[in-house]
């Protein structure tokens, strides 16, 4: 089978096209995917660069989510069955399993019927932002209908997604943009309110908005100083919630003077640490995201699908920051 392979960490180049034994079942829980897409993610970019997240993990093959079609399934397996459209969060850590390839061995675990209202490169693009998003929001920050909360980055993958998850909750979004154009973009999934990070405030933007109050739930997805800028955004007693390393060098004072909550989210630790619990709450997740997708309440918005062996363009473009939505490999 053909699968992007990473030998050594690098820049985008390092992403080479070879062929690969296809994978066959070989345990009760194994799934066989034969892919139609995968999703682009920015951790994918990190693994790359920084090297992968399991102990000799390279050779790898890259990639954390897909979609595609059921081939086989083990004898443990209860649910699936081959012809089945599935969408999956498995593997993409390091090591020959990851979703960029034609075939995917995957545990149980991490695959669910795919939403029949989405095409195999929405559904590939969706798992990861989902599970992260929905984490970060109801699980770290107990998000509740009338609550106000802001949304770093809205446009991009995950906080596109979690303005509607936001919004259908009852929530009221205030989402940060960087062009009319992004703003537009977010009003539509639901955001009430935008700011333009590049020539408003912060801080005076988010006080306009509530009042003076500052909002009850924030949700980091850029970094270290956008993590601190939000802190006097915040409503005491807030939940501040990050999906990255906010850096040992942070000035919590203020944090601490409005008694804030401040959350992490790594979507990825149930397969780190082998957490069989939350892998099913994972799938309680997608399970919940299908179904608001099925109704039409929920879209994944996908900026751009390139061909498998254009890998490296799709890090390329990643990490030039200028992304709306998902990009998505095709097989």
């Amino acid at each position: 089978m053909r699968a992007i392979e990473v030998r050594e960490t690098g820049g985008p180049e390092v992403l080479q096209l070879v062929e690969r034994p296809k994978p066959v079942v070989a345990g009760p829980t194994d799934v066989l995917v034969r892919l139609a897409a995968a999703g682009v993610n920015p951790v994918d970019t990190k693994i790359r660069s920084r090297g992968p997240l399991i102990p000799d993990g390279l050779p790898m093959v890259p990639g954390c989510d897909g979609a595609g079609v059921v081939e086989a399934v083990g004898t443990g397996v209860s649910g699936l069955k081959p012809g089945d459209e599935v969408w999956l969060c498995h593997g993409g850590l390091g090591g020959p399993v990851g979703n960029y390839a034609e075939y995917i061995l995957a545990d149980a675990a991490g695959v669910r019927p795919k939403p029949a209202a989405l095409g195999f490169a929405e559904a590939a693009a969706a798992p990861l932002v989902l599970i992260t998003a929905w984490e970060a929001l109801f699980d770290r920050g107990r998000l509740q209908s009338g609550q106000r909360v802001l949304i770093h980055a809205g446009a991009g993958g995950v906080g596109h997604v979690a303005i509607q998850l936001a919004h259908l909750a009852g929530a009221r979004v205030a989402a940060t943009v960087s062009s009319p154009e992004k703003a537009d973009f977010a009003h539509g999934l639901g955001a009430e309110y935008t700011i333009n990070y590049r020539e408003e405030d912060l801080v005076e933007a988010v006080m306009d908005w509530t009042g003076g109050r500052g909002v009850d739930v924030a949700f980091d997805t850029v970094g270290p100083e956008v993590f601190r800028r939000t802190l006097p955004a915040m409503a005491h007693y807030g939940t501040l919630v990050t999906i990255l390393d906010p850096g040992a060098d942070q000035d919590l004072k203020e944090a601490r003077n409005r008694n804030l909550c401040l959350g992490f989210t790594l979507m990825l630790t149930p397969m780190l640490r082998d957490l069989p619990e939350a892998r099913a709450h994972q799938r309680e997740i997608l399970d919940r995201c299908a179904a608001h997708c099925e109704r039409g309440e929920l879209r994944i918005q996908v900026s751009a699908t390139l061909p498998l062996a254009e890998a490296a363009e799709a890090h390329r473009r990643i990490e030039s920051g200028h992304t709306s939505g998902k990009l998505v490999l095709t097989l």
